[in-house]
């Protein structure tokens, strides 16, 4: 099994002079310094709390082509956690719980493209999430995927051959309303036009 390259970041030397000393004898990972860490799989950022200069920190990371990355942090509410997710972090661990076996475990994880969130912080991220779904997207038709029902089945028909005239027929729309339809996907995606959309409705696996 190849090693997962593993880059560590921290405000203070101590606290990466820690996790590096947990993690440099494990096996399974291979820890790479700043000047490689381009290569890394996996970043890891450990912080006391998600202030501003962490969350640089977070989007540079992203910037320089790591896309998985795991948070270890002391203290992190439930706002924090979002935006801890909107910047690209896909593992999270309370410092506390933050043994070698257990960050090991976490950054394992990320490397295989899931992601680790507390039970606790998990609960009520998803009561935020249904909270969003009905309170903001429904009212707009919309769902998570950033498209409404009815742009998903106008983007199914045209990805299966159909014309705008026949898509009209099939949905019992009016071609205008059709158009209309590609129009708003294609403005609000900054897509290129129809076979730009029903690319990116395959790509996300929505179609």
């Amino acid at each position: 099994m190849d090693s997962i390259l593993v880059w560590i970041s921290a405000k203070d030397p101590i606290s990466r002079a820690g996790v590096v000393s947990q993690l440099r004898v494990r096996p399974e990972l291979q820890l790479v310094d700043a000047a490689e860490r381009e290569n890394a799989g996996v970043a890891v950022v450990v912080t006391n709390v998600l202030d501003e200069e962490t969350l640089r920190q977070l989007r540079s990371v992203q910037r320089k082509g790591i896309s998985r990355t795991v948070l270890v942090i002391s203290q992190i509410d439930d706002g924090d956690l979002v935006t801890a997710i909107e910047a690209g972090v896909v593992g999270l661990i309370r410092r506390d719980e933050a043994s070698a076996d257990r960050l090991v475990e976490v950054i394992r994880t990320a490397a295989a493209g899931a992601g680790t969130v507390p039970p606790d912080l998990l609960g009520r991220l998803m009561a935020q999430v249904g909270q969003l779904q009905r309170q903001v997207l429904e009212p707009r038709g919309l769902t998570f995927t950033g498209l409404a029902a009815r742009e998903i089945e106008v983007l199914r028909l045209i990805a299966e051959g159909y014309d705008t005239t026949e898509v009209a027929k099939a949905l019992c729309y009016s071609e205008r309303t059709v158009k209309n339809v590609l129009h708003d996907v294609t403005s609000r995606l900054q897509l290129r036009n129809r076979s730009h959309a029903v690319a990116y409705a395959l790509r996300e696996g929505l179609i």
